[in-house]
């Protein structure tokens, strides 16, 4: 029996049987081998009562600054590998770390991360670019934010390919080599040179240059570390970036239409506020006289696409004058709550004005004015009229940079009615609604340019038709009335009697406060800017445009 035994235990110490990729475990008892082979019916019972529980709930601290640090030391060591699996999307980590040190040509890394602020974790990278024995450190702050996968509950970096770096969208790439483009020395109006340090907010505008004219303008491309985007960024209109310039090539000359008073006012303006954006427009030429916004990566004001809220109120205006539903003078139903298309709109602070007339209506903004109307409209007539008079939506705006057009879907039922008053599917930008008063102030659509058409032979947009004299003449007078007595008349006081503006609120889902809009006229000059999450178009967006008109008039 004894000897029986030491062979039991030896046995008992030997390691599971591998069976066909399966585990099989000899489970010795009264001299029988019993097989159970995991995975198969004899061990589903013990197989669930072993089953790992999933951890689920808020991240740990020691979660978050584990999975940040592990990821960080793969990534600094070159463990590409090892870094992707500490993320939740292993492919597109390994291909943005593998492309980091052979098509970015990065090396000598350093990454030191931050204190921990809940799931996010600020770092710095430091490092070396080389090309061809030429080389530059590289230095930026990057964060990146840890999550819990859902199947496991393994803490893993939320991967984006702005982790790797701040100017990158998923789908983008680090590139090191010759430059695609030649570089550009912008010129403004006056002939000074347009430069980001002196004007910040023209980053993108100058990336947005080079990329167009670089090739035209006779310079010479240089060696750079540069963004070059995906489709993703491309279809957004986005130009690629220069980092690092290792050697400069030699920059052509290319003169835009911007003002260094107002662009220098502008800048201002919006460094004094968040998120805000802003432009300035020649109703006579379209020139485009000032591009300003308060973050320097995503151009909003030429690029962005939000709803304009109640600035769309002028094209929807016009629309009803022709069509003989609205008049200045007229008397017009402006009450509390109007239901359309199953939805119940309703005005600010829930105002009525009784027996108003439709200027009292605009100058107020009052929106069920308006939605009472949808059902004497077609589908298609607010897309019709913002393209055909005031040249929008048909994404043919010939700029001189990328910029978005506009954009006011046909629509119906209550989507329909919720675009009269600037929401629902309508976007627009700065850009659009300064063109929009421009339009106005003009009476004829003048598509904005950067860069005059004669430079490359560019054909600018036009719209099909013009307002007739009696609509225009309404229009103005709404406008006017807005910036003297209505929502308008803080932010403008001081500037009449040539001046017409009209304010704006747009909604947006989990923001607390409004989009805040504001579009004028005063003069040869009109503007538009909004303030993200800033409140009441009036108070927020209305002194950062009035102040320019003021400036430029």
């Amino acid at each position: 029996m004894g000897k029986r035994r030491r062979v039991d235990e030896r046995r008992s110490k030997r390691r599971p049987a591998v069976v066909g990729g399966m585990i099989a475990v000899v489970v010795g008892g009264a001299g029988i081998g019993v097989y159970a082979l995991y995975g198969g019916a004899a061990a589903e019972g013990r197989a669930a009562a072993e089953k790992p529980v999933v951890k689920t709930g808020p991240l740990s601290a020691t979660e978050v600054t584990t999975a940040a640090r592990t990821f960080l030391s793969a990534w600094q060591r070159g463990e590409v590998t090892r870094a992707a699996a500490g993320t939740d999307d292993t492919a597109a980590a390994t291909a943005l770390l593998t492309g980091y040190t052979k098509d970015a040509r990065i090396t000598d890394v350093t990454l030191t991360p931050g204190a921990r602020t809940g799931d996010k974790v600020p770092f710095t990278v430091k490092g070396t670019v080389t090309y061809k024995k030429v080389s530059k450190p590289v230095s930026y702050d990057s964060a990146l934010t840890v999550v819990r996968r859902a199947k496991d509950g393994k803490p893993l970096v939320d991967w984006h390919a702005s982790v790797v770096h701040p100017d990158l969208t998923d789908g983008d790439t680090l590139v090191t080599g010759e430059a695609g483009d030649p570089p550009v020395k912008a010129l403004d109006r006056d002939g000074g040179e347009l430069t980001a340090a002196d004007y910040p907010s023209l980053g993108s505008v100058l990336d947005g240059l080079r990329e167009k004219y670089g090739k035209k303008a006779g310079g010479t491309a240089g060696v750079e570390l540069r963004v070059v985007r995906g489709k993703a960024a491309k279809a957004k209109k986005a130009s690629d970036k220069t980092l690092v310039e290792l050697s400069g090539g030699t920059p052509g000359t290319v003169e835009t239409t911007l003002s260094p008073t107002l662009q220098a006012a502008a800048e201002k303006q919006v460094a004094a506020r968040s998120r805000a954006s802003v432009v300035v427009l020649r109703p006579s030429t379209g020139e485009i006289l000032a591009v300003a916004n308060s973050s320097h990566g995503f151009d909003v004001a030429l690029q962005g696409s939000l709803a304009p809220g109640s600035t769309m109120k002028v094209i929807t205006s016009s629309l009803l004058i022709e069509k003989g539903l609205a008049s200045v003078d007229k008397t017009h139903p402006c009450p509390k709550y109007f239901t359309y298309g199953g939805w119940k709109f309703q005005n600010d602070d829930k105002f009525e004005i009784k027996g108003g007339t439709f200027k009292a209506s605009f100058a107020r903004s009052c929106n069920t004015a308006f939605i009472s109307q949808a059902g004497e409209l077609d589908d298609d007539s607010l897309t019709k009229q913002a393209q055909q008079v005031f040249g929008l939506s048909m994404n043919n705006w010939a700029v001189g940079v990328p910029t978005v057009d506009g954009s006011v879907p046909v629509q119906s039922a209550a989507q329909k009615a919720a675009e009269l008053i600037g929401q629902g599917g309508v976007r627009m930008n700065p850009l659009n609604m300064a063109s929009v008063a421009a339009t106005v102030k003009s009476g004829t659509f003048h598509q904005p340019y950067l860069v005059a058409p004669s430079v490359d032979g560019r054909t600018l947009a036009t719209a099909s038709r013009t307002m007739s004299s009696d609509t225009l003449s309404q229009l103005r007078e709404l406008m006017n009335y807005t910036a003297a007595y209505g929502t308008a008349a803080e932010a403008m006081s001081g500037l009449g009697p040539d001046y017409g503006a009209k304010t704006g609120s747009a909604e947006v889902d989990n923001q607390k406060k409004p989009n805040g809009w504001f579009t004028a006229y005063r003069g040869d000059l009109a503007a538009a800017g909004v303030v993200q999450a800033g409140g009441h178009g009036g108070d927020t967006a209305g002194p950062i445009v009035a102040s320019l008109l003021k400036t430029g008039g």
